[in-house]
């Protein structure tokens, strides 16, 4: 009887490291693809930089209209 309540707490165990290890598995995925997206955004925006079309206000220079 012992022996047999053994079992069960180590296939209750292996069940648990398996179901933790699919978590794991899971985090690292979705981080992992959180990090192409950013590296994705970085050269873009390195992209942009480079070619001097970021976007930026053309009139940021100008000063206002009270000097």
């Amino acid at each position: 009887m012992i022996d047999e309540q053994r079992i069960i707490e180590l296939e209750i165990k292996l069940t648990r490291q398996e179901d933790l290890a699919q978590e794991l598995s899971l985090a690292v995925y979705r981080q992992q693809k959180q990090i192409d997206e950013l590296q994705a955004l970085c050269r873009l925006m390195a992209k942009r930089l480079d070619d001097g079309s970021s976007g930026a206000d053309p009139y940021a220079q100008e000063k206002p209209p009270h000097y």
